[in-house]
């Protein structure tokens, strides 16, 4: 099976200099854990939701809330995101993806063209609703 057929195409990108209050708003107001980050078409990295409450106060909308830690929604994408990347392309097979996300503590695979263009995102939540969905049909 290849990932061009379970991928997820429809992804969110921010850029470079985002700040933090826009990727945290983002995270927000959609159901994924996942940005791309890229610069001039090509994938320049990756942004979990666990990175991004890595870099954010802990103390953001509490009592103890002080200038110092709403300056850290200040900060940029390019401050925060994973530069070491592990891509495939929408040809890759899925095992191979399987093999990636057992082997790495990957959360999510961008999905590049030959230009490192990204086309799409792939979790190991994708691999196993497909899975479910043949399964399902399967058993019908």
């Amino acid at each position: 099976m290849k990932i061009a057929s379970i991928m997820t195409k429809a992804f969110v990108s921010v850029s470079l200099d985002d700040t933090l209050l826009t990727i945290k708003n983002i995270f927000e107001d959609a159901n994924f854990h996942h940005l791309l980050v890229v610069d001039n078409k090509q994938l320049s990295g990756v942004i979990s939701d666990r990175d991004l409450l890595k870099a954010l106060s802990p103390n953001i909308g509490t009592a103890a809330e002080l200038a110092r830690d709403l300056a850290t929604l200040n900060k940029k994408a390019h401050q925060i995101l994973n530069r070491k990347l592990i891509t495939l392309t929408p040809n890759a097979n899925v095992f191979d993806a399987i093999d990636i996300f057992n082997n790495t503590k990957t959360s999510c695979i961008p999905i590049v063209d030959e230009n490192s263009n990204p086309v799409g995102i792939l979790t190991w939540r994708d691999i196993m609703k497909t899975l479910g969905e043949r399964n399902a049909e399967r058993n019908n």
